[in-house]
């Protein structure tokens, strides 16, 4: 497996943000995706993506092969609740491994959530989802969507070797169509993918992020 850049890398941190001004829009407005509910927050919060986003996924379903479909999770995701799950996260991690620095819980939460302060889903720049097939069941990808890596043995790495033919089969079509309309994963988790964030500016080589963290 190469080597897996995380979200608390400096290197993410220290690219700059050249906000493009585009707004959240709803992805649920042309019924072109499929929506799952399981996220869904009172605000509807979860349904929005910036505009290019959006776009861009629109490409990748058309890109799909026939019978099957995105199914969307989650886009925005407001800053104090990002917050909230990292804190949480980390929590978790300490309780398990009180001998852990600061520094260490910080980076090994950062496998799972993102820290606050560059998570890619607070800007509208990234979206959870999974493949379903032309009935809307959901496919095997191998875990379920967050499944964080304690729970899945680590078979949330999108390279991971502990899946089945048919999971890693899927994770290809996914990760092909994504692909080709200019998203990036988050080697760590599978479903996460993004444009526009700091962390696709560090795959891709683009000088500075377009989006950066947005309050409703």
């Amino acid at each position: 497996m190469n080597e897996i850049i995380l979200m608390s890398d400096p290197r993410v941190a220290g690219l700059p943000v050249k906000e493009c001004g585009e707004p959240l829009v709803d992805v649920r407005q042309d019924g072109l995706l499929l929506v799952d509910l399981r996220k869904q927050d009172p605000a509807d919060a979860f349904s929005l993506l910036r505009e290019g986003v959006l776009r861009r996924l629109r490409d990748a379903q058309d890109a799909l092969p026939g019978g099957l479909r995105l199914l969307f999770v989650e886009g925005y995701r407001p800053p104090s609740l990002q917050r909230r799950y990292f804190e949480e996260y980390g929590a978790q991690l300490r309780a398990g491994r009180p001998d852990w620095s600061d520094e260490q819980v910080h980076t090994m939460a950062s496998r799972y959530v993102s820290p606050p302060e560059i998570a890619p889903h607070s800007a509208g720049a990234a979206v959870d989802l999974t493949l379903a097939d032309a009935e809307g069941r959901e496919l095997d990808l191998g875990t379920r969507v967050n499944a964080d890596p304690e729970e899945s043995d680590g078979a949330c790495y999108t390279g991971a070797e502990n899946i089945t033919e048919e999971a890693r089969a899927n994770r290809a079509i996914l990760g092909a169509a994504l692909g080709a309309a200019g998203l990036v994963n988050y080697p760590t988790e599978w479903w996460h993918w993004s444009y526009g964030d700091r962390y696709w500016a560090m795959s891709t080589g683009a000088p500075a992020a377009l989006y950066g963290p947005y309050e409703l």
